[in-house]
């Protein structure tokens, strides 16, 4: 084998490892039937402002930027519960539970032995809470080989009681409130579930201390509610209230006209006499909007993500500064409530495209039509635009946070 031989086999296999590195899954446990919960459906399909319990959960990993991808794990009586109350969120194909909890996650564990996993994070689909800073200590810890709990130190006294009086007062000071996701090398949680079936444990953790395997904790959150009873579910309605906040930002753009026999306006090819210069594709409503979103998040503007000094956003299609705007967003855990675009210009006419235009905004952003306005307007003649010099846009972007 000669040295270039060499050095390509380890190339293509360091290749194929840094692959892996990249693939962090998380495991959404949902089979359960929540007899404790007391109601017609499992709590993790009750409605919580407006969505199932699992459509905000799913959405938080979902929108984690080093997630590669997230599977829920239900019961198989389930899945048109399930279909519905995750409408709308791109997961991978649910896999059905087994008769207890640790039989469910190790479901969930065998569907990913073929996909490179190098890391998994299994969460509890009642905890819709939890943050992406809790979700971001618990990979860092678990980069460095550990199997870790996010948990909170014990703060109540807590009590021992015997045949119902109060027994004494139990020392505190090494308790810890587990919370999830609890995080692990995929290595080491997969063959440690295969060894434990059959067996009662309480968590995850419990089946890598069962195998001889040290847990380290992370900082959890106190928000990170576990939805277990009727008021555990009237204090998460309570929470969402206190917790959204609403940003609303701005954009404005102007492009000249130039050479050319269309105009791209949200994505739309516009037949026109002359087409619109600029670094891009010269898009002046997708910019508009772009800049508006990026505005209500505090984000910058087009030009400081994407400067047109920069050849590489030369002709590129604008679709793209909207959807990585509409990124950002998501990392912020966050959503887009409502985008407004107003075109102005005397030709062409917006009125003919404006539908094409909307369901083009709202297949960028992902969001819903009816969340997306796009209006044309004149200025009656006046200014470069009613002498028919260029078109100018403005938006406002409304984005929910929390």
């Amino acid at each position: 084998m000669s040295g270039l031989d060499a050095i390509a086999i380890v190339s293509k296999s360091f290749s194929r490892y840094e692959r892996r590195m990249k693939k962090i899954y998380a495991i959404i446990v949902a089979a359960g039937r929540g007899r404790r919960f007391g109601a017609d459906l499992p709590k993790q399909y009750c409605e919580l402002a407006g969505k199932s319990v699992l459509y905000h959960t799913a959405h938080v990993f979902l929108t984690h930027p080093k997630i590669s991808g997230v599977r829920v794990i239900i019961h198989p009586d389930d899945q048109e519960l399930y279909d519905s109350a995750i409408e709308g969120l791109e997961l991978l194909p649910p896999v059905y539970g087994g008769e207890t909890r640790q039989a469910s996650v190790c479901n969930g564990l065998d569907s990913f032995k073929d996909n490179e996993a190098h890391m998994v994070l299994i969460h509890d689909a009642a905890r819709p809470f939890v943050t992406h800073g809790v979700i971001d200590r618990v990979i860092d810890k678990v980069s460095e080989g550990q199997g870790v709990i996010p948990a909170l130190p014990v703060s109540d006294t807590i009590k021992r009681e015997v045949d119902g009086l109060c027994a004494g007062t139990v020392d505190r000071t090494e308790l810890w409130r587990a919370q999830t996701p609890q995080g692990f090398l995929f290595d080491d949680i997969y063959p440690a579930h295969l060894t434990q079936q059959g067996h009662e444990l309480t968590d995850d953790a419990a089946v890598m201390e069962a195998v001889g395997k040290q847990i380290v904790f992370v900082l959890g959150h106190e928000d990170n509610l576990k939805i277990t009873t009727p008021d555990d579910l009237g204090r998460a309605q309570r929470m969402m209230k206190m917790d959204v906040e609403f940003r609303t930002g701005t954009g404005f753009d102007v492009h000249r006209f130039d050479k050319g026999d269309f105009v791209t306006l949200c994505g739309v090819e516009v037949p026109h006499s002359h087409g619109l210069s600029g670094h891009s594709d010269a898009d002046v409503a997708l910019h508009a909007l772009t800049d508006a979103v990026l505005g209500a998040i505090g984000a910058g503007d087009i030009g400081s993500h994407f400067p047109p000094t920069d050849m590489q956003w030369k002709g590129v299609s604008s679709d793209r500064f909207l959807r990585k705007s509409c990124d950002l967003v998501a990392e912020k855990n966050g959503q887009i409530s409502n985008l407004d675009l107003t075109i102005i210009c005397e030709r062409p006419k917006i009125g003919p495209h404006r539908e094409e235009m909307r369901k083009k905004i709202a297949e960028i952003a992902k969001i819903d039509l009816d969340r997306v306005s796009v209006k044309g307007t004149t200025t009656e003649k006046l200014g470069f635009t009613g002498r028919s010099e260029g078109i100018a846009a403005q938006a406002v972007a409304t984005v929910k946070l929390g």
